[in-house]
């Protein structure tokens, strides 16, 4: 495996950061561990952050069960699956170089629109759309969160956590499914995975500690500087 152990060892911390931030603001595991391991080493991600993604999700869900909007995951999930084989498909047709692109500048559009107090109002066909949005980009860039993020930005701290932990482990499950049914995923990106858990472990550990001090108007802000943060990432990728 073409890695050496300083790289490892930044993988691990980078892992722990990411853990910390989807765990506090439900969302921003592989915004952050993405972009920054494509460009320390491609072998490093997305891959193994899209198989590690599932424990942290299934983990906050049962964490925070009690503050899931199961309405609103329903329609989110129901989208995500046609989003996945729309996923494949744009694999199949574009370069890496213009999907990150084209996602980037996207989240960018959104972003910038719901900086100035613009609501999404959810409802099913919002929630569904959303859900096929973020298929296409947890399939394509393992980065499935800003457009569920952006919906449930005004929802109460515990809500969002709980809600998305939910959506993104179900959705995850389709994606991992998906992408190792059409051989992307090898044995390098297992072990991997593998050796990056405990980093997730401890990153999770640490966010169960102060998730509660966004939970109030911190959060608001809190998701739209991830996933702004997501968008420069991917064009850094695109083009270094």
């Amino acid at each position: 495996m073409p890695i050496s152990l300083p790289e490892l060892a930044i993988a691990l911390l980078v892992t722990v950061a990411g853990a910390i931030v989807q765990g506090t603001i439900g969302v921003g595991f592989g915004i952050l561990a993405v972009p920054i391991l494509s460009l320390l080493n491609p072998v490093l991600a997305p891959v193994p952050q899209l198989l590690l993604a599932v424990p942290l999700a299934t983990s906050m869900a049962w964490r925070e069960r009690s503050h899931i909007d199961a309405s609103g995951v329903a329609w989110l999930f129901s989208g995500r699956i046609p989003g996945a084989f729309l996923g494949l498909w744009v694999l199949s047709l574009a370069t890496q170089r213009s999907i990150d692109i084209g996602i980037a500048l996207s989240v960018i559009v959104a972003v910038l629109i719901l900086g100035t107090g613009m609501s999404i109002r959810r409802n099913a066909v919002t929630e569904f759309g959303t859900g096929v949005t973020a298929g296409i980009m947890g399939m394509v860039a393992s980065m499935g969160g800003p457009p569920a993020a952006l919906l449930f930005k005004d929802a109460q701290g515990p809500i969002i956590r709980a809600s998305l932990a939910l959506f993104f482990s179900g959705g995850l499950v389709v994606t991992v499914g998906f992408r190792a049914a059409a051989g992307r995923i090898t044995g390098d990106d297992m072990l991997l995975a593998a050796l990056l858990l405990p980093g997730l472990v401890a990153g999770y550990l640490v966010s169960s500690r102060i998730k509660h001090r966004l939970d109030g108007h911190g959060i608001r802000p809190a998701i739209l500087t991830v996933s702004l943060l997501a968008a420069v990432g991917l064009l850094i990728r695109a083009f270094v």
